[in-house]
């Protein structure tokens, strides 16, 4: 196939699943550490990247997400290959989460500036649920809610990853197998002595990302790179982040964004030395979500390899 093949095939698998809200974790500084997103990314920063960030969202609201993020990867084989690794600590509301998985991403060289990636990884997952922290307009007559739950699922991510100097596109999918972690009948008793039942469950729903960006140098110190995502969960909602950010005096990376049906926020990115840099994001919703409060992100990154030029090169967001 030819360049130009390939690179049609790939927008055209990618607008295939898009047009569907998130059980996954959010991530506003996704553009500065893909590899939360899509294992495809693994090696594409050609050397040794580590990124630990940690996501408060909607500070004001009790129960509300927290995500704590570390990430390492980088490419082997003469860079045809990209391995790496992640650990993630999610709670929200009544459950807790934390996972580790292994990572590889086959990388292939479509020419002298685009290569094209496929990326898979594994892992472990360690799900536990404190019903007690959940207030019923019932009465319940359930053990299973009165006592915590623990359930450990394996899980498998894929996602392709296309970039040049100055573009990328990727386009991945989490927890393939759709995994149901419980489904229980609860019986409880109503209004008026009545008994009545209903069921509770909570499956690992398939969810699907496209990322697009491109950057535009406007002088030599300055360059405008706008990103887009989009989200699909597998029920038949969907949202999507855009995303204007500029990279000013190869030093810092400063952007606003709108997120659909949400709110707008602002983020940042300085480059402290060549290989060290520190990111932070700030959002808030509008209208009714104003009530949540706003989310609160912060990211650390270290590169071990490649010249200044090379890892402040404009496809790193």
């Amino acid at each position: 196939m030819t360049m130009k093949s390939y690179i049609t095939l790939f927008f055209a698998v990618a607008l295939t699943f898009f047009g569907k809200a998130q059980q996954d974790p959010q991530y506003n500084l996704y553009q500065f550490n893909q590899m939360v997103i899509n294992p495809a990314y693994a090696g594409a920063r050609d050397g040794l990247s580590v990124v630990a960030s940690v996501r408060n969202q909607w500070s004001g609201f009790t129960g509300a997400p927290k995500t704590s993020c570390m990430s390492l990867h980088g490419p082997i084989l003469n860079k045809n290959l990209g391995v790496g690794l992640t650990m993630i600590s999610d709670a929200m509301g009544p459950r807790n989460m934390v996972g580790v998985y292994g990572n590889i991403a086959y990388i292939l060289k479509l020419s002298n500036t685009w290569k094209l990636s496929f990326g898979i990884n594994g892992g472990y997952n360690r799900f536990q649920f404190d019903f007690s922290k959940i207030t019923f307009k019932t009465t319940e007559n359930s053990s299973f809610l009165s006592q915590n739950q623990t359930y450990n699922a394996l899980d498998l991510n894929a996602g392709f990853y296309l970039r040049s100097n100055t573009f990328f596109a990727g386009i991945s999918s989490s927890h393939l197998q759709n995994k149901n972690l419980y489904n229980y009948e609860i019986m409880s008793d109503t209004t008026g002595g009545k008994t009545g039942s209903y069921n509770i469950s909570y499956r690992l729903r398939t969810h699907m990302m496209f990322t697009m960006g491109k950057s535009f140098r406007l002088n030599e110190n300055l360059i405008f790179a706008p990103t887009l995502i989009l989200r699909n969960a597998g029920n038949g909602k969907g949202n999507s982040d855009l995303n204007l950010n500029f990279f000013m005096f190869n030093k810092f990376w400063a952007g606003v964004f709108i997120k659909g049906g949400y709110g707008p926020g602002f983020l940042f990115q300085y480059y402290v030395t060549n290989k060290f840099r520190v990111a932070y994001c700030y959002d808030t919703g509008l209208k009714d979500a104003r009530k949540l409060g706003p989310s609160h992100e912060v990211m650390i990154g270290f590169d071990f390899s490649g010249t200044k030029s090379k890892m402040l090169n404009p496809r790193f967001l």
